[in-house]
């Protein structure tokens, strides 16, 4: 269960940019003077990375076709903007054009929700290398807790594609420019996100998000296919049912196989920390919960000292992030006794490290994983209810558990 440590005043931190169709990583439309009582805020996160090869989208390809995903917003409103990223590719990115509209069903959007996606009043849009774009503000109304379909016509992809591998989200890829249409019959599917990274809405302004810095256990390797049941999708469907939590979105920004400190997917927790956390709109918490890679990666002799150099991060971390007004709160690392990780020297730095997270008072508050999902008769290894099979990632009902064990009350604090 988790424990309140102390109490940080934050400071709300709002995106805003202008957009051209080549720009900086995180600059974007902003849309117009905003009124007093509306901010944008972030929505829906995928943290971008370099597709690796067997993660590529299957023939034909993505040049020339219309892509169509499915992605479920945690805040619900009337505007809109999306952003597109570019940032791992090797050429530019040409998009021919974008529509959002509501799903119905599966690959199937309501037609009279459909609607164009500009950027600086077109609807093309050419992506440099290294880059991300994000659009004008889009008229649409969707609830919370909604799926939106985005579909996109790609024009040219570059060899080097930016994406979200662990979508757990089935993906639609039709040849030819369809991105008007209610259906996409005879597509090729796929389950991996490609090129959309984020989404804002323009909300009230005690609207806020907490972001979940996270490797494959919050990206829900072992949760279900299509069904939004990875345990920051089951934190986000507490929040909303709760009066004193509604207002905050849950961005999952965690990355399958990513470590703290060095090697693993994607960039690294502290490389990508200004992009996927600090930068995102409106977002006010951080979850830390990252660090079995980095031990589970180490050679035996390192262990110890990668269990200091994981200290030595989250320490960096809760410093970065409260520069600029987050209240951080640090997760205990699940046991993995059993998996490909397993060895003494690696549960032993496990423990230092989630001793120090409990007992440091560093982080705002200790979200201890760890203690609701361990087997009471061996506390190396998660309980068999919610193993996952491998002895490393949860399963579904483990992915509930993990969500049940967060106190609302570390949302619930006076909206500003």
């Amino acid at each position: 269960m988790t424990q309140a440590r102390c109490h940080l005043v934050a400071v709300t931190v709002a995106l805003t940019a202008t957009l051209s169709a080549s720009c900086s990583p995180r600059t974007g439309t902003a849309g117009g003077a905003s009124p007093d009582d509306t901010r944008w805020v972030a929505a829906w996160e995928a943290a971008p990375q370099l597709t690796e090869p067997r993660n590529m989208p299957p023939a034909p390809g993505l040049t020339g076709t219309t892509l169509r995903q499915r992605v479920r917003v945690s805040l619900g409103g009337d505007e809109w903007r999306f952003r597109l990223s570019n940032e791992f590719g090797d050429v530019p990115l040409a998009i021919g054009a974008v529509r959002v509209a509501r799903v119905v069903a599966r690959d199937t959007v309501d037609s009279a929700s459909s609607t164009a996606v500009l950027f600086a009043g077109s609807a093309s849009v050419t992506v440099a290398p290294g880059t991300s774009v994000l659009s004008d503000p889009v008229r649409l109304t969707s609830a919370p807790l909604s799926d939106l379909g985005v579909s996109i016509h790609v024009t040219s992809a570059p060899p080097a594609l930016t994406g979200h591998p662990g979508s757990r989200t089935t993906s639609f890829v039709l040849a030819g420019q369809h991105v008007a249409a209610r259906t996409f019959t005879g597509a090729v599917l796929v389950e991996h996100w490609y090129l959309l990274s984020g989404i804002e809405v323009r909300a009230p302004s005690d609207r806020a998000a907490v972001v979940v810095l996270g490797n494959s256990i919050a990206d829900g390797r072992g949760s279900g296919t299509d069904q939004n049941n990875r345990w920051p999708d089951n934190l986000a469907r507490r929040l909303r049912a709760d009066a004193r939590t509604a207002h905050v979105a849950v961005l999952n920004a965690g990355i399958g196989g990513n470590t703290v400190l060095h090697g693993g997917l994607g960039p690294t927790a502290l490389a990508r920390l200004d992009r996927d956390v600090l930068s995102q709109a409106g977002a006010r918490w951080l979850i830390v919960s990252e660090g079995v890679n980095d031990i589970g990666g180490a050679d035996a002799g390192a262990s110890a000292s990668t269990a200091t150099g994981l200290i030595a991060a989250y320490r960096d971390i809760i410093r970065r992030a409260r520069a600029r007004g987050f209240r951080v709160y640090g997760a205990t690392i699940l046991p993995f006794g059993g998996s490909f990780y397993a060895s003494a020297e690696h549960e032993a730095a496990r423990r230092t490290v989630n001793d120090w997270i409990r007992a440091s008072a560093e982080f705002d508050a200790v979200i201890d994983f760890d203690a609701v999902m361990r087997d009471s008769s061996d506390p190396t290894r998660l309980q068999a209810a919610v193993d996952g099979g491998d002895h490393l990632h949860p399963n579904e009902h483990g992915y509930r558990v993990m969500a049940d064990a967060i106190d609302l009350a570390l949302f619930a604090s006076p909206r500003h």
